[in-house]
């Protein structure tokens, strides 16, 4: 499940251009953490993928700040006016079923690991 979960995020990290060592970096600390979490909690595989792409979002936002594009991860593309602004996975808890929502517009942009088309 963790590895599965890994290959989605990663997927995205990829379509977005953003997957250096930073962001890569990030990624595996989130599925280490959370391969204890799901060991603890077996009934949370539904969760794991979305818990990990916010994770991921969470370490970006705490390396770079939401100014830098790359702390923003994943950014918008859908929308052509505003600020820039990031996407979210909902539900909040991560899943079932994660999906990229748009912040601003609510609009549903992909599911997780779908970003790249």
């Amino acid at each position: 499940m963790i590895f599965d979960a890994r290959a989605l995020v990663l997927a995205d990290l990829q379509a977005r251009g953003v997957a250096n060592a930073t962001s890569v970096s990030a990624l595996d600390e989130a599925c280490s953490q959370r391969r204890w979490w799901l060991e603890q909690w077996s009934e949370g595989a539904d969760y794991v993928g979305g818990l990990i792409a916010q994770d991921v979002q969470d370490a970006l936002v705490d390396q770079h700040g939401r100014a830098d594009l790359t702390g923003l991860w994943p950014v918008c593309e859908k929308c052509d006016e505003g600020p820039m602004h990031a996407l979210h996975i909902e539900p909040d808890l991560g899943g079932p079923d994660p999906t990229w929502v748009c912040e601003e517009s609510g609009a549903v942009v992909a599911g997780l690991g779908r970003l790249g088309g």
